[in-house]
């Protein structure tokens, strides 16, 4: 009788003994797992620091800072020669536009002591390389800004329809003279989106610009007077819950040859419909449209529904 409740005491002691080695290690692997989501936050800059009482498990935690020490200096050596490489592109960019800026300067000054037919054809040629090399310049810069600007944007209230009220106004010369016409619907009421005005008007700026030159006959500008819950599916929007308010703006044109567009890949850096660059611009008027939307915590998406293509803002809701 004794041997056997010794035998059930010991029992019960390993099993008490395995009970509590079993909750110190379910406690250990959730401690380890909460450190490494954290670890994902740009802003902790820390190893694990977990009290680990196995021994697999302490090594284990000593090859997980390992990594993450190899990972951090991998990332701070691309970073900086993400930088480098920015920063001389963005040098370069600067010192041509300077001579861009003369070369166009004596260019016009030019076309008063042309006079012969032939020297005003060449001379017409000039001035449109050298406009179409100042786009591609500037296009270059303001990309080389924004990649290397880390700084978080400045958000503020915007009625976004009295904003597109204005940009269309002072954009009409360009309209007409494209012969272009716009059906444009917005809401009687006001609709506040949270947004920069300064980063706002770049973004329609190069959505409007990509419509002149390929847009067939108009194109459309609509504005839905009621936000909708967004899913939040990008690391660059607020951090929530997986979803938010936000208000929809639909730009759309018809296009000439909608099977050439590759709607999937249209705001890529590397994209560009027009192959042989008759614009005279880099193509990357979609792709700066996107970062720019990135930076206010925006989103936008192309579609194609048979010959028309349409971009969807989605902003979040003030």
């Amino acid at each position: 009788m004794n041997i056997e409740i010794c035998f059930i005491v010991v029992l019960s002691l390993c099993c008490l003994f395995s009970l509590r080695r079993w909750i110190l290690l379910r406690i250990s692997i959730k401690e380890i797992t909460n450190e490494l989501r954290k670890t994902r936050n740009p802003g902790y800059d820390r190893q694990l620091r977990v009290d680990l009482s196995d021994k697999n498990l302490n090594e284990l935690a000593k090859e997980i800072n390992d990594n993450l020490s190899f990972q951090k200096k991998i990332k701070l050596e691309t970073e900086r020669r993400s930088k480098i490489l920015e920063q001389s592109v963005s040098d370069t960019c600067h010192d041509l536009r300077t001579p861009l800026t003369v070369i166009k300067g004596n260019l016009q000054l030019l076309e008063n002591e042309v006079s012969s037919t032939e020297g005003k054809k060449y001379l017409q040629i000039s001035n449109n390389k050298a406009d179409a090399l100042k786009v591609m310049v500037d296009e270059f810069f303001e990309l080389s800004v924004l990649e290397s600007d880390s700084k978080p944007v400045e958000l503020e209230k915007i009625d976004v329809t009295a904003f597109l009220t204005d940009f269309i106004i002072e954009n009409e010369s360009i309209i007409r003279k494209k012969k272009i016409n716009p059906e444009i619907s917005f809401p009687d009421k006001a609709v506040n989106i949270r947004a920069s005005g300064e980063l706002l008007s770049r973004v329609f700026s190069n959505l409007i610009s990509n419509i002149m030159k390929y847009a067939v006959d108009g194109f459309i500008l609509k504005v839905y007077p009621d936000p909708v819950t967004y899913k939040n599916e990008q690391p660059y929007m607020l951090a929530s819950d997986g979803e938010c308010n936000m208000y929809h703006i639909r730009l759309g044109n018809r296009v000439k040859d909608p099977e050439l567009i590759d709607i999937q890949h249209i705001f890529e850096r590397s994209y560009r419909a027009d192959k042989a660059r008759t614009d005279g611009s880099a193509g990357l008027g979609l792709y700066i449209a996107k970062l720019l939307c990135e930076k206010q915590k925006a989103d936008v998406k192309a579609t194609l529904e048979d010959d028309f293509i349409y971009f969807d803002l989605y902003f979040l809701q003030d």
